[in-house]
């Protein structure tokens, strides 16, 4: 899953070596926290949240833990 949020999101920015991506897991949810450089947020949220939420759309569409919740955090 990391790997695709990376692949997705690396192709958006302009510092793709600074992305970083943690996961937190708890009984029912997995949580992605996204980070990326301060000029690249923008582009990753996009106007009104649009890329954040296709972004979303697809990590959620393809989730594989299971039966757990899948979130994604962009800070």
């Amino acid at each position: 899953m990391k790997a695709l949020i990376e692949s997705i999101v690396a192709s958006l920015v302009d510092y793709p070596e600074e992305i970083v991506i943690n996961k937190t897991e708890e009984e029912s949810k997995v949580v992605y926290h996204l980070t990326v450089h301060p000029d690249d947020v923008g582009k990753v949220i996009g106007k009104n949240g649009r890329i954040a939420k296709a972004i979303r759309t697809v990590v959620y569409a393809s989730k594989t833990d299971g039966n757990k919740r899948i979130y994604l955090d962009i800070m």
